[in-house]
């Protein structure tokens, strides 16, 4: 039977799983994409088995080799960081192309991400604008924070402050840390302090936020000087500690 030959398929040594995830994997094995992907993912990082990361390559390449847009770009995500094979960029870049290709809008952001760095490919700034504008378009947050970068900047279009500003708000309502961090920092320019130190105090929340926010973080609220908030000041501290000392 096929189901013998694909990955992860491991019933003695498979531990007991939440009933949502043990039917991912039965929809997966029936060969649903969508559900391919996320065992894949779930293979790749959960709390509910051990990670393997190989694993999840082959059901992120079943479900690739149907056509299926996430599946290419977890690919180019494994490819990108070294999971489960060899860490090779330019095979990224052809595994976010064909995300894109498929209308996958973190492919079209994750190429963008390539092109503007030249990370596996030519350093590309206009073809990077155009997929960062594209997905932010179609809603996607982290896009709209770097659609609105170039727009802040005039790179590879007029400058428009206004209109970055309307952007870094979409992104931060949609959720992104960085965007909201950036909004936050046009408020602050504003004067509007109060503002930014609600949007400011979202970004430090984030499960995800990075060091390098949580320091840009930290200039400007400490350039805030007795408008700042010194609780939410000793929670970027203690999120800069964490990554300190790991």
């Amino acid at each position: 039977m096929i189901s013998r030959l694909l990955p992860g398929k491991r019933p003695a040594e498979r531990p007991s799983l939440p009933a949502h995830i043990e039917q991912i994997r039965l929809e997966a094995l029936k060969g649903d994409p969508l559900a391919q992907t996320q065992w894949g993912q779930a293979l790749l990082s959960s709390t509910f088995m051990q990670s393997d990361p190989m694993a999840a390559v082959g059901w992120f390449k079943i479900a690739a080799s149907a056509g299926f847009g996430p599946a290419s770009n977890m690919l180019g995500r494994c490819y990108h960081f070294g999971h489960g094979v060899e860490k090779d960029l330019a095979q990224a870049a052809v595994h976010y192309e064909k995300a894109a290709s498929l209308g996958d809008e973190w492919g079209r952001y994750n190429l963008g991400i390539l092109a503007l760095r030249g990370l596996g490919m030519p350093a590309d700034r206009p073809r990077a604008f155009t997929l960062f504008r594209e997905a932010a378009h179609k809603g996607h947050a982290k896009s709209m924070n770097l659609y609105a970068r170039f727009l802040e900047e005039g790179w590879e279009v007029p400058q428009d402050r206004q209109a970055a500003l309307a952007w870094y708000r979409r992104s931060a309502e949609q959720g992104d840390y960085r965007g909201q961090h950036n909004y936050a920092t046009a408020l602050a320019e504003a004067d509007l302090v109060e503002e930014a130190l609600a949007w400011w105090r979202k970004a430090v929340q984030d499960k995800d936020v990075t060091p390098d926010i949580l320091q840009a973080m930290k200039r400007s609220l400490t350039a805030l000087d007795k408008n700042g908030d010194d609780a939410l000041l000793a929670d970027v501290d203690r999120k800069l500690d964490v990554f300190l000392k790991k």
